[in-house]
């Protein structure tokens, strides 16, 4: 077996509706995972409180972002609750290329773009994983997002209505889960990741 081959890195794709604990799944997940790491993403929205740039996103403008859009520099970007979302070609395939797993914790139009265009790229579609974390129920998902008190009612109006129709769409990701606990989401997120490894190894061809 080539090593080069058995330890092929991942890009694990992690979608959910907005306030479902995609963001603390995938920091857990990458804290448990040394070959982990996180593709930082471009966005137009403001930075939260504690946020910063080129840690938790790269901030930009709308005029800087929509240049990059034209010159063709995001391999997904799309617009989010009023804000523009997308990631680098250069910030992905730097990672994948040294070697690291890559945790993209994006929203599920994104994936959609980014499961659409890895089926004509060699380097995607041999690392793509998409995963769609449900929550368990729309109820338990509206208590979450008033818990953390960052949205008016009109916002967490949005966000749940856009969330029934994300969680119509978790049958196109290649593994559901449903919420849990916070150590039974990374267990099982960590299960998936090893068995998808050993998937991988046990398809590579030998040769007597």
């Amino acid at each position: 077996m080539s090593s080069a081959v058995s330890s092929a890195p991942l890009l694990v794709v992690v979608s959910a509706p907005s306030g479902a604990g995609k963001s603390t799944l995938c920091d857990n997940v990458r804290a448990a995972l040394p070959s982990a790491s996180r593709a930082v993403t471009c966005t137009t929205r403001k930075p939260r409180d504690g946020e910063l740039d080129g840690v938790d996103y790269y901030f930009l403008d709308e005029e800087e972002f929509l240049a990059r859009v034209e010159g063709g520099e995001f391999l997904e970007n799309a617009v989010v609750h009023g804000n523009y979302y997308g990631v680098l070609k250069s910030e992905l395939r730097a990672k994948l290329a040294e070697g690291s797993d890559v945790l993209l914790n994006i929203d599920v139009q994104g994936a959609a773009t980014i499961r659409e265009r890895a089926a004509t790229d060699p380097v995607l579609s041999r690392s793509l994983i998409t995963v769609f974390l449900c929550p368990p129920s729309l109820g338990e998902l509206e208590q979450r997002l008033r818990g953390r008190g960052t949205d008016s009612e009109e916002a967490i109006a949005r966000r749940l209505a856009i969330a029934k129709d994300e969680m119509d769409q978790a049958e196109k990701f290649d593994h559901s889960l449903t919420s849990q606990t916070r150590e039974v989401d990374v267990d099982r997120l960590l299960g998936i990741i090893e068995n998808v490894r050993l998937a991988k190894r046990e398809a590579i061809p030998t040769h007597e």
